[in-house]
């Protein structure tokens, strides 16, 4: 079971917005570096970044940040917000990113998708984000709601090379009030595709919950910066 510590950066800061609601934003921290850092100390592999002005407007505002993360020492980032281009796919590989998140264009583009999806060069590189409320998908930057549910996504792409699924469930986006693991648990028994759940892991027993479900993984976020978790602790619980 993999821990993400997720670093939300917007105008290259560290933030978190409650619910996805770009109103509704909270400062944490001017030097991502640093933060990577810390993270890397508490002993993580992973951390997952996402760019939230890409994610609104399409452009990747905060590609930057990705440099410094790295160069805060030895870890793998999966980084999404804003990539709807090969180019840009390829460029945040190149610059050391070991896995990009397709969200947006990936649904309002299927065929696209699914050519990224199947090219060779992309093979387990690439991870679909499905972020919803009630069950429905929303997308650019969470800002638009359709009626598609998010497992009817998953289970279109179960047999596709996909390193794997973020399932973010925005109502519980930084409420710190614990995941919805009815719907988690839909979702990964909806794929084959690993399936990385995010949205309101807040405590260890959180963590516990979702280490007894059939998922890859889990996205923390407020519950880390708040001091309402702590990443080694979690990380030796999803060891166990």
């Amino acid at each position: 079971m993999r821990i993400y510590p997720a670093m939300d950066i917007r105008d290259g800061k560290v933030v978190r917005l409650i619910q996805g609601d770009y109103d509704r934003q909270i400062d944490y921290a001017t030097d991502p570096e640093r933060v990577a850092a810390e993270f890397r100390t508490a002993g993580t592999e992973w951390i997952h970044m996402v760019d939230l002005d890409g994610a609104k407007t399409g452009a990747t505002y905060n590609f930057d940040v990705l440099a410094k993360i790295l160069k805060a020492g030895p870890v793998k980032v999966q980084v999404g917000g804003g990539i709807r281009s090969r180019q840009t796919i390829q460029r945040f590989l190149d610059a050391g990113a070991e896995r990009v998140i397709i969200g947006t264009r990936g649904i309002e583009d299927w065929d696209w998708f699914q050519d990224m999806a199947h090219a060779p060069e992309f093979s387990r590189r690439i991870v679909l984000g499905l972020d919803a409320r009630n069950g429905m998908l929303a997308s650019h930057g969470w800002i638009q709601q359709t009626i598609i549910p998010a497992v009817d996504i998953a289970r279109k792409v179960s047999t596709w090379p996909l390193a794997a699924i973020v399932y973010t469930d925005i109502a519980k986006d930084g409420m710190l009030e614990g995941p919805n693991f009815e719907q988690v648990e839909r979702m990964a028994e909806a794929t084959d595709v690993p399936v990385i759940a995010s949205g309101g892991v807040t405590s260890l027993d959180d963590v516990h919950r979702l280490c007894g479900l059939p998922i890859d993984g889990m996205i923390i976020g407020r519950a880390l910066y708040e001091g309402k978790l702590n990443l080694a602790q979690a990380l030796a619980a999803a060891a166990a």
